[in-house]
């Protein structure tokens, strides 16, 4: 399967009322098995997370339905690309630009 590496994908930031660590590593891996889904991060610990999302096929209000239970907020909401995603994701480039500052 070939992606098109300027598909728009969506990015939140979350924050949680209630969640623990270990409610936080389930949610996360069901969540991570949803086709929709390109990155999720759930600390139960900083009752903080992020969820990269395809709005194709899955949208943000059914995202926020399956995290209702911890009562998320959104707080910050960002598009991006796969390329974006790629490139952000590699951590030597994330050493790279600490290096050169």
């Amino acid at each position: 399967m070939t992606v098109n590496p300027d598909k728009k994908l969506t990015k939140i930031s979350l924050r949680f009322k209630d969640i623990d660590p270990e409610t936080a590593r389930v949610k996360q891996y069901e969540l991570g098995k949803e086709l929709g889904v390109w990155r999720i991060f759930l600390n139960g610990y900083a009752k903080s997370g992020f969820v990269v999302f395809d709005e194709e096929l899955l949208s943000k209000d059914e995202l926020l339905k399956a995290l209702e239970e911890f009562g998320p907020e959104v707080t910050a909401v960002e598009r991006l690309t796969v390329d974006e995603l790629i490139e952000r994701s590699m951590s030597w480039n994330n050493v790279m630009k600490v290096a050169k500052a």
